[in-house]
């Protein structure tokens, strides 16, 4: 693969650490990949065009909202663990349970090496659980999870294409 196809991959970093946040935007832009980084998990959110509805009564729930971001492409999300507001986590979380971004690969980072903090979020969904400082190695680990992504939209592509006349009239309908 040259760099011509791994350019089209876009990751979404999330840091609140600003030096951390550079470091991981440093080595992401260093394997060609086209980069985003917010501070927050708020924020990731709001750029994946998900926004918090507030309910009377009842818990805060995420819904999409259409935005321009919306549009934007995002092949993965790599998470902070530990940043205020929001735990990379929470991030997590909000992501798997979102229909339009539950298939987007998310990676958890952390300066904190606690098996059970891993293993919670392994088991939420996360793809990987890096220990910083993230390292050009760890970077090379995500290339699997872009292309499993990228394969998967290469996919449903094949199967709109593949509709006929006639069930895209009965879609219309």
């Amino acid at each position: 693969m040259g760099l011509a196809a791994e350019s089209q991959f876009h990751v979404l970093a999330v840091d609140d650490s600003l030096i951390d946040r550079m470091l991981i935007e440093r080595l992401l832009k260093t394997s060609s990949f086209h980069v985003t980084a917010v501070d927050s998990g708020s924020k990731a959110l709001k750029f994946l065009g998900l926004v918090e509805e507030e309910q009377r009564n009842e818990e805060p729930s995420f819904v999409a909202q259409k935005t321009h971001n919306q549009d934007v492409d995002v092949n993965l999300i790599i998470t902070d663990y530990c940043m205020p507001e929001m735990t990379g986590y929470d991030l997590l979380r909000k992501i798997k349970e979102s229909k339009s971004l539950k298939d987007i690969p998310v990676v958890i980072m952390s300066s904190e090496n606690v098996p059970s903090r891993i293993n919670r979020c392994l088991e939420e969904g996360a793809e990987e659980f890096f220990l910083k400082p993230v390292q050009q190695s760890d970077v090379n680990k995500l290339r699997p999870h872009l292309l499993k992504s990228k394969v998967k939209e290469v996919g449903e592509e094949d199967q709109l294409i593949n509709l006929s006349r006639k069930d895209i009239n009965e879609i219309l309908a």
